[in-house]
């Protein structure tokens, strides 16, 4: 949850997707920021990144998304701001995929996910792909 206006595309077309949906994702804001907040004009873009005008100097980042999923679109234009600003910024939309599918190991898209979330992380941890993250993490 990157935008509390919620106004993108995916928030307004996927109202009932599983796991995660709009009525979700307005409840979750209202939660975090105060019954009210989300949408005014007080909301610091330290709760809510979507916000901020200045990303300059933020460090590399990895973004995944899915297809279905009501955060889609805040995620792929948070990502394109990173850009912007010069900040480099690996990007992963997963098709055919809702907020929540990875839950779903045996699916060929979760075992994708997993698979380069892990290598993102091994790679920013400089971890050996021959060496077991939890002994590099120690």
């Amino acid at each position: 949850m990157l935008d509390d206006r919620q106004q993108t595309v995916s928030l307004l077309r996927f109202t009932d997707t599983p796991q995660w949906d709009t009525t979700k994702a307005g409840l979750a804001w209202s939660a975090y920021l105060g019954a009210g907040v989300p949408g005014s004009a007080d909301v610091s873009p330290y709760a809510a990144p979507a916000r901020a005008t200045d990303l300059a100097g933020l460090p590399p980042t990895y973004v995944s998304a899915m297809e279905f999923d009501p955060l889609r679109d805040e995620a792929l234009a948070y990502a394109q701001a990173l850009l912007t600003a010069g900040v480099a910024t690996e990007l992963h939309v997963f098709p055919g995929t809702f907020h929540g599918s990875s839950a779903i190991r045996h699916a060929p898209a979760s075992r994708r996910e997993a698979a380069e979330e892990i290598a993102v992380l091994r790679a920013a941890l400089a971890v050996r792909s021959d060496q077991p993250l939890q002994e590099a993490t120690r």
